[in-house]
């Protein structure tokens, strides 16, 4: 085991999920720090996990003295009930455990926005999505990597339709969408966790963009 430390926001999430049960069990990090709004049953020794309100996360700064940041925090506008609270949540804390990573002077911050992300468009969620990645790349930190899957496949706690169906027809899918539709094929949430965790064992400085189809080429092979 490395001597390496790692903090993961969002960790009860699809992906969130999906990277603390990878990172534990390739036992890369010495420590791995979960903030969560409700616990989490683990057995893993290395993991220290603290159920905060994340409207309080400067109360837990020291938490963020670590080399890695993994930020994998999302809703929807379904759950959140309105724009102004999904807004809190993808784009405020991401900023504010941004800030508090850049404090801590960690090496690298890993972030999960979507495909379609962008500051100008009209569609709310990928506005957000767009802003959040905008600012954190403004912050200059020494290491950012921004992933931005499609449709995400996998265990999800709350039910989306669409996604159900989508689901169902993602071996139909994945065969169809070709040429221009690749960077639109779904894509487990397994396998983004792989990728971002295959970003962390660079030694990568500066910037770094990672649309699905590149996700989907890391996070398999």
């Amino acid at each position: 085991m490395s001597q390496k430390t790692a903090l993961v926001l969002g960790a009860t999430g699809m992906v969130g999920t999906e990277l603390v049960k990878l990172i534990s069990a390739k036992k890369y990090y010495q420590t791995i720090n979960l903030l969560t709004r409700r616990p989490i049953n683990l057995s893993d020794q290395t993991i220290n996990q603290q159920v905060i309100d994340f409207e309080q996360l400067e109360k837990y700064a020291d938490l963020f003295q670590v080399q890695d940041v993994y930020i994998c925090l999302g809703t929807t506008i379904k759950a959140a009930k309105t724009k102004e609270a999904f807004r809190k949540v993808d784009y405020e804390y991401v900023v504010e455990a941004a800030k508090l990573a850049k404090r801590g002077n960690i090496e690298k911050l890993l972030l999960i926005t979507a495909a379609g992300a962008d500051p100008k468009s009209r569609v709310f969620y990928s506005r957000v999505k767009g802003e959040v990645e905008e600012t954190l790349k403004s912050m200059k930190l020494h290491s950012l990597h921004i992933f931005k899957p499609s449709l995400l496949l996998g265990d999800r706690k709350e039910f989306r339709l669409g996604e159900a169906v989508m689901g169902k027809a993602s071996g139909i899918l994945t065969k169809i969408m070709i040429g221009p539709l690749r960077p639109y094929r779904p894509i487990h949430a397994a396998t983004v966790a792989a990728a971002m965790f295959k970003s962390a064992q660079t030694d990568q400085l500066g910037m770094h963009v990672y649309p699905s189809k590149e996700i989907e080429r890391m996070g398999s092979s």
